[in-house]
């Protein structure tokens, strides 16, 4: 039988990279104690008057057929979410609903690139976006970082990944796996190159809420020039631990949105209105729970860090925002995937290999903060006394 070429463009870019994790949740399955620090899901749950305002909305019958681009009162609190921060007004129809982050770069990538075309994208990344890159018929072109100038993408590094077939640059700040926030600074020179290239920037920026220390967070959004060519896609799973409900969204110029806006209907025509008034909600208020998570992963990101330091066989260097630490375990002289596998062997830690997010993620691993402290302390010390015993 015949199939669609992007059945092939798509052969083993799927679950393939998640096998560590895998392997440790059939291990749980076989009736062993497994610590999962494998995946980015917070342990904490949706603050509970978001889940509230979700079973409202099922108990008042909000479980019908939606708009395509998404109920308006979603739409509206979307919008003045990006109005506050930019200090523009942004319309209702710069904004489509979508079940999550990772749908909003599907249609997003779907609707800027195609067969012909290269997106750049900083390494190490997300394991789905060569995926998603993939999908739209365009090459990804990576660009390394490096851990030693903490991950950040370059200008000269961008400027000199550039071709005529350049079409988008693809953003994840703050990063996972490794963490990284670009600044302003950086954001407004990577900008002008894309400028002069013509580039569309996708900005990621699912982990925006999640920022440490003095760290601030930037979007080439926020920029008045920039944003006629920056589509932000982000989702509500990070900030406000609502992983389950798959309420995301992309926001960008009104002409990108009304381009867009077919294909995203193509393939969804709409979500759960009562999925939607429970991202409104959220939206539209402060919770404690969210900022007690946010204080939680930042003060377990410094304890991982602080006992990793304390030996000689892993690198590892606080996270500027996100919910990873990314250490450097190449003084074990092993791979990430070679630790990885040994560590859940041994141990029955499960981390993430580097090599999963990239070559430049090689010799690292991905350890999840998503573990309360007496849980993750005990597990990180014993990934330093692994580590140290390969040495």
């Amino acid at each position: 039988m015949r199939y669609a070429a992007i059945t092939r463009r798509l052969e083993g870019l799927g679950a393939d990279k998640w096998a560590l994790h895998f392997a440790a949740v059939a291990k749980i399955e076989a009736g062993e104690d497994v610590v999962m620090l494998s995946i980015g899901e917070p342990d904490f749950a949706a603050p509970q008057a978001v889940a509230a305002a979700a079973i409202r909305g099922i108990e008042a019958g909000r479980v019908r057929y939606s708009s395509g681009r998404g109920e308006m009162n979603v739409l509206v609190a979307i919008a003045e979410r990006y109005s506050r921060r930019t200090g523009r007004a942004i319309s209702t129809d710069q904004v489509i609903f979508l079940p999550g982050t990772q749908s909003a770069l599907f249609a997003t990538m779907m609707a800027l690139a195609e067969e012909g075309d290269e997106v750049i994208v900083p390494e190490p990344f997300y394991v789905t976006y060569d995926g998603i890159v993939a999908a739209s018929g365009a090459r990804q072109v990576p660009v390394a970082t490096r851990p030693e100038t903490g991950f950040h993408l370059t200008a000269a590094g961008l400027r000199e990944a550039i071709t005529p077939q350049s079409r988008v640059l693809l953003l994840n700040s703050p990063s996972n796996p490794s963490g990284a926030v670009l600044s302003a600074r950086e954001i407004a020179e990577i900008g002008a190159i894309c400028a002069e290239h013509d580039l569309w920037i996708v900005s990621d920026e699912v982990y925006d809420g999640l920022v440490f220390g003095n760290v601030a967070f930037a979007s080439p959004f926020d920029d008045p020039v920039l944003a006629q060519r920056t589509v932000v896609v982000s989702s509500l799973s990070k900030s406000h631990a609502m992983t389950g409900y798959r309420a995301g969204w992309a926001v960008g110029p009104e002409e990108f949105s009304a381009r867009m806006l077919p294909f995203a209907e193509a393939m969804l025509f709409g979500c759960q209105p009562f999925i939607q008034d429970a991202a409104a909600f959220a939206l539209s208020n402060e919770f404690a729970e969210c900022a007690g998570m946010r204080a939680a992963l930042e003060e377990r990101g410094r304890r991982t860090v602080d006992i990793l330091q304390q030996g000689p066989a892993v690198r590892a260097t606080m996270p500027e925002g996100g919910m990873f630490v990314f250490a450097d375990i190449r003084p074990t002289g092993l791979s990430g995937e070679a630790f990885a596998l040994g560590l859940l062997a041994e141990e029955n830690i499960a981390v993430m290999p580097g090599e999963a997010f990239g070559k430049a993620g090689a010799g690292h691993v991905r350890i999840s903060l998503t573990a309360p402290l007496e849980v993750l302390e005990p597990a990180v010390r014993s990934i330093a006394a692994f580590a140290g015993r390969q040495t």
